[in-house]
């Protein structure tokens, strides 16, 4: 490193004076240019850091490599630093042997570049013997980095004091940056380059010398991936791998390989022979006794039931574990199963997924390139740049190598002149005062040919001689002319650069260690029944799990100060989210979550919030399930509970939130995944969004305009918002919407938009000059958020929503001998009501009833209870609600949605007019208004419907012409 300043420091201020700010910020920045390209990062040229550098060339120059087929004798690994420090590396003395005891670990390096004699550490994180006990010499390899050090290939620059020269690169003949990686942390930037073979890398990159645009397939055959020290096995498919070479970044899933050994009486035990990179057996057995022998947790009275859940899950499996590996066996770790009954995968599936032995390795592909700037590179662009500082070394040596020959030759055609005249020339020289000047005048010489024949011996002007002349000036010849036609044709050059490379690789290439196998990763599956399950979650967040559905939410009891924040009916297959202010979401196993005997648990217990975090909102439900997530800036987008769940107690950063700015309550949305179908569930798949903002717009778009983002981020603008608007939620909905909110006077209000007033808020607006959307014409200030209000079709046996004015979501139940046809259980799958989270119960009890309306030959009309219906028949629906409270009710909204397939023939309700009042007449649903309930007060409501030809009503196939009113899905 040359000890000219990057940046001047002493550059003096207008006033003749530097401030401590400029000072600290420019020498920061010279500190970090420093450590970025004189210490941390490997060049792409050599793939060497700058000590490993410096101690591979003074070793060089201290004659501990290799001569012929015999290596130097090693040297104390003392006087090796000692050297290093005092001629190219003013630092300290146990970094220097840091990084020589690292380039002699064969576990660390591939192809290790130094042979150490002694204690150089073990995999298990044994450290190195001191450097005054330790010997070393260069290894056999290392003449790929060093033979032509001296044969004008590279550059070389001043050492730190100037003293001495050291090279800028070392003459790589391979791209070791490849061969064996590189690790290392700098300002701002870090790199992790795994290890790979040498016949691979030879092979991609001879590929690439003879046609540059080999295609990234060709070069995934020839070089498939990293061959890591230690071996393993790389489970992650070939399209991760590629994706990973072609940006220069990615991560990789590496297991441990293992045999089975057989034992007697039908006994048998799981051998672990090789490990993933950066993994010893030492932690390996910590991992487990950590399982095994678990510690109460800080801040915890008690086990965790996630530690007592791993610790039994573990132990039916492992009855022990224990370290064989020796000099003989560099790792060999032996398990025993519980009993000879337990199944290999199953044993083998609870290690991979609880300890070690499986594990991700990244992939960074940073590095110092050829013209000195730090730069993430794709493999391609890495081999490319290393085979054109190749071609440019080829060519500098054998630019040398001509300067070297003509010089030879010059020097014989001198000689070979004066054997021919030696006796004149002996007498010219005895004879002369000056002889060096009369040779030149007499035989046409150079004054370089003068001096070698002035200093040549007598013995050297033998006739035999002269016959060994004329053969070596032939030879000369014969390689000027090649060394003529290298530099003079690229082609030439190129096939040069082909057939050393080919050569090195043949000699030094060996077989691959780490296979190549994509497989799953493993997955420990506790076993859990699946069942259903509801999740009870209070205000203050404590959460509760009772079994079954239909529970009453009076039914259960909170801390003072506390209440109902929703309940979520689920199953425990599925999955807890709650989402934290910072934008992050934790996930919890519903099984996991503890029963509902008592209060519950904190759910901050289960996961590790981060300091002044709060968690806004719960969501309960599958993997598979799609929702809408926003920000009150504005923005949003779709994901799947599945994209939103980690391992992690620390959760996931999935939604980006800037300051100032929160988290909207999340919505159900079952729209279909790219090339797929809705998932079967709960909710109608929403075809609409609804935007509400603090100030009183609405903006609607279809849900096709949203996309999908796997990991999570800001997403897509939702609306417009000015000045200090914000976002008060969205919500995904097929037919209307719900804005609960403050209305005049201060007062709770709420509002429903049908789909008919929500389309004048679409986002055509914005071609009007209307992008934030309209103003809502109900006066409703939105703050409570947006609801989602996608209410199924009714059908025969199902019962009806009803929306309370307290917020309470309530499905009235159908007739319970009505609802066991496939008809009804597909409409009730696709209900919303039943796991939506809640606030209070409402205290309305509905009573649901279907009847077919037939009329004699009078006129008269009779009612009986339907079970089926045909074409052209009229059925009456009839909902009676009852105040069960002991409270008057101030303004109840009762719905009724009108199934698919039929017509609207009439409506009525008890009590009569005025005290209430019919909404709206579309012919999608009917909802009344009840301006008063008071206690066990009833109103009932009827509505008449005729069945009309529908291509979706199929026939059942013992009455072919008598429909069913079922409508298949989609």
């Amino acid at each position: 490193m040359s000890d000219q300043p990057l940046l001047d420091l002493a550059t003096p201020e207008p006033d003749d004076a530097l401030s401590l700010a400029t000072y600290a910020q420019r020498a920061y920045l010279e500190y970090a240019l420093s450590v970025v390209k004189g210490r941390a990062l490997p060049d792409v040229c050599d793939g060497q850091k700058p000590v490993q550098r410096r101690i591979l060339y003074s070793m060089s120059r201290m004659g501990l490599g290799f001569s012929g087929n015999s290596g130097a004798r090693p040297v104390k690994s003392a006087r090796v630093v000692g050297d290093v420090l005092g001629r190219f590396h003013p630092h300290g003395d146990q970094a220097a042997y840091d990084a020589l005891v690292r380039m002699a670990q064969d576990f660390s390096q591939r192809y290790p570049l130094i042979d150490g004699q002694g204690n150089f550490g073990s995999r298990d994180g044994d450290g190195a013997a001191a450097m005054r006990y330790t010997e070393a010499r260069l290894a056999r390899i290392t003449s790929l980095l060093l033979d032509e050090i001296d044969e004008g290939t590279v550059e070389f620059i001043p050492n730190y004091d100037g003293s001495t020269e050291e090279p800028r690169q070392l003459p790589a003949r391979l791209p070791f940056t490849l061969l064996n990686g590189a690790s290392g942390i700098a300002v701002g930037l870090a790199t992790e380059i795994p290890s790979h073979n040498l016949q691979e890398v030879a092979q991609a990159c001879v590929a690439l010398i003879k046609d540059p645009k080999t295609p990234d397939d060709a070069l995934a055959t020839l070089l498939p991936g990293p061959d890591y020290p230690g071996g393993g096995q790389i489970i992650s498919p070939a399209a991760d791998i590629a994706e990973a070479y072609r940006t220069g970044r990615g991560s990789l899933k590496v297991r441990a390989r293992w045999k089975i050994e057989d034992l007697a009486r039908g006994q048998w035990q799981l051998v672990v022979t090789e490990l993933p990179p950066g993994v010893s057996t030492q932690r390996v057995l910590e991992e487990i006794e950590e399982i095994t022998n678990p510690k109460v947790k800080a801040g915890k009275k008690a086990l965790t039931q996630e530690q007592n859940q791993l610790k039994a899950s573990v132990l039916a499996v492992l009855d022990g574990v224990r370290d064989e590996s020796s000099k003989d066996a560099a790792v060999r770790l032996v398990f025993e199963p519980k009993t000879s009954r337990i199944s290999q995968p199953e044993l083998i599936t609870a290690l991979l997924a609880h300890t070690s032995l499986e594990t991700s390795s990244s992939i960074n592909l940073t590095m110092v390139g050829m013209d000195g700037r730090p730069v993430q590179k794709s493999l391609r662009q890495m081999l490319l740049e290393w085979i054109a500082f190749r071609q440019q070394t080829v060519e500098r040596r054998s630019q040398h190598r001509l300067r070297k020959v003509l010089e030879r030759i010059h020097i014989l055609e001198g000689r070979q002149l004066v054997l021919l005249n030696i006796d004149e020339v002996i007498a010219l020289i005895r004879g002369s005062d000056e002889p060096k000047a009369a040779l030149i005048a007499r035989f046409k010489l150079s004054e370089r040919q003068a001096e070698d024949i002035l200093e040549i011996r007598l013995r050297q002007l033998a006739r035999l001689e002269a016959i060994k002349i004329e053969q070596e000036l032939s030879a000369l010849r014969d390689e000027q002319k090649k060394l003529d036609d290298i530099l003079a044709s690229p082609a030439a050059l190129r096939r040069l650069m082909v057939k050393e490379i080919e050569a090195d690789a043949k000699q030094f290439a060996d077989a691959r260690r780490t296979l190549i196998q994509a497989e799953k990763k493993a997955v420990a599956e506790v076993k859990i029944v699946d069942e259903p399950v509801t999740v009870v979650v209070s205000q203050k967040g404590w959460v509760r799990a009772r079994s079954g559905h239909g529970h009453e939410a009076a039914s259960f009891a909170f801390k003072a100060g506390d209440g109902l924040y929703g309940t979520f009916e689920c199953r425990t297959v599925d999955t807890l989210l709650a989402f934290g202010s910072n934008g992050r979401v934790y996930s919890v196993a519903v099984s996991m979550l503890p029963g509902a005997r008592g209060d519950g648990q904190p759910l901050t217990t289960l996961v590790e919030l981060e300091a002044g975090t709060q968690l806004l909102h719960y969501w309960a439900g599958a993997a598979n399930a799609w929702l809408l997530l926003s920000s009150s800036a504005g923005y949003g987008f779709l994901a799947t509970v599945e994209h939103m769940t980690s391992r992690l107690k620390a959760g996931k950063s999935f939604i980006t939130c800037n300051e100032g700015e929160t988290v909207c309550a999340p919505s159900p949305a079952n729209v279909a995944p790219p090339g797929g179908q809705p998932a079967a569930g709960l909710y109608a798949p929403a075809t609409h969004v609804a935007c509400a903002s603090t100030g009183g717009r609405i903006l609607t778009f279809e849900i096709g305009e949203l996309k999908p983002q796997a990991n999570g981020g800001r997403g897509l603008m939702l609306i417009d918002l000015d000045g200090k608007d914000t976002l008060a939620g969205a919500a995904a909905y097929t037919r209307s919407v719900r804005i609960d909110g403050v209305g005049r006077g201060g007062k709770d209000r709420e509002e429903t938009l049908e789909i008919r007033s929500l389309n004048n808020a679409t986002r055509r607006a914005r071609a009007q000059g209307q992008g934030r959307g309209p103003g809502l014409q109900a006066r409703v200030d939105p703050a409570g958020g947006v609801r989602n209000m996608a209410l199924a079709p009714v059908f025969i046996g199902l019962g009806a929503m009803v929306l309370v004015a307290s917020g309470a979501w309530a499905q009235v139940p159908g007739a319970a001998q009505a609802a066991s046809s496939p008809a009804s259980a597909a409409a009730a799958a696709r209900a919303p009501a039943s796991a939506r989270p809640t606030r209070p119960a409402s205290p309305i009890a509905s009573v649901f009833k279907v009847e077919k309306v037939t009329v004699d030959a009078t006129g008269k009309e009779e009612l009986e209870r339907a079970t089926s219906a045909n074409v052209g028949d009229t059925v009456q629906y009839s909902v009676t609600h009852t105040n069960r409270s002991q409270r008057r009710l101030l303004r109840v909204d009762f719905g009724i949605p009108i199934p698919h397939g039929t017509t609207y023939v009439a409506d009525s309700a008890d009590p009569p007019e005025p005290k209430r009042v019919r909404l709206n007449a579309d012919r999608d649903q009917m909802l009344w208004r009840i301006e008063q309930l008071d206690p066990g007060e009833s109103v009932t409501l009827r509505l008449r419907v005729r069945i009309d030809p529908d291509p979706t009503l199929v026939p059942t196939p013992s009455e072919p012409r008598r429909p069913e009113l079922r409508r298949t899905p989609g």
